[in-house]
C-alpha cells in the first residue's frame, strides 16, 4: 500500500504554485482512455467550474512539464501507438478536482484510486505543514538566540569598559609633599 501511495505522490506536480494531478495520469490509473476521462468531464463541466477544481495548462506550462520530466526521467518512453502525445494540453486537477471526478467515474475501482489519491494529497498536505511548523520554530530558535547574542554581547562591552576604566591611572588623592617643604 504504500509502495502504491508512493507511485500516486509522484504524479502530483506542483503548476501555478498548486499541487496537481494530470489527466493522462489520471485516466491511466483509472484505467480509462485519456480521451474518455475528458469527454467525461466535459459532459459534467459545470462541476468544475473554478480553477480550484481543474484547469488547462498553457502551451509553455506543458512545455515546462515536458521538460522537468525529460530531466527527471533522462528519457521519454517510446510508444509507436496512436495517442501518445497528447494533441491539446492536458487538464490539471487539484484535490478537490480529484474528489470532484469520483462523482462522474462512479466504479469501484475509481472509487478505490480516489482513495488512494486523497491520501497521497493528505500526506503531501501534512508534510508541507510539518515542514512549515520546523521553519517557525527554526526562525524563532534564531530570534532567541540572536537576543542572547545582543545580550552576550552587551555585557562584554560593559566588562571590557570596567576593565578600561580599573587599567586607567588615578590621579592622586591628597596633599603633595612637594609643596610643604620645611624650610632647612
Amino acid at each position: 500500500m504504500e509502495q502504491q501511495l508512493i507511485q500516486v505522490q509522484n504524479k502530483i506536480y506542483e503548476i501555478r504554485g498548486i499541487k496537481v494531478m494530470l489527466d493522462f495520469d489520471l485516466a491511466e490509473m483509472y484505467g480509462v482512455e485519456t480521451k474518455s476521462l475528458k469527454r467525461a468531464v466535459r459532459r459534467n463541466i459545470e462541476r468544475f467550474e473554478g480553477d480550484d477544481f481543474m484547469f488547462e495548462l498553457t502551451e509553455d506550462e506543458y512545455n515546462d512539464l515536458k521538460m522537468r520530466l525529460r530531466c527527471q526521467f533522462g528519457t521519454l518512453e517510446i510508444n509507436d501507438g496512436r495517442g501518445k502525445y497528447p494533441k491539446y494540453p492536458p487538464f490539471a486537477f487539484t484535490e478537490l478536482g480529484v474528489a470532484m471526478l469520483s462523482s462522474i467515474l462512479n466504479s469501484k475501482g475509481a472509487i478505490e484510486i480516489n482513495r488512494k489519491i486523497m491520501r497521497a494529497f493528505v500526506i503531501l498536505r501534512q508534510y508541507a505543514l510539518g515542514y512549515a511548523e520546523l521553519n517557525q520554530r527554526l526562525e524563532n530558535f534564531m530570534c532567541e538566540t540572536n537576543m542572547q547574542f545582543g545580550e552576550i554581547y552587551q555585557a562584554l562591552t560593559e566588562f571590557a569598559e570596567q576593565k578600561r576604566l580599573a587599567e586607567e591611572p588615578r590621579k592622586p588623592i591628597g596633599f603633595k609633599m612637594s609643596s610643604f617643604r620645611e624650610d632647612e
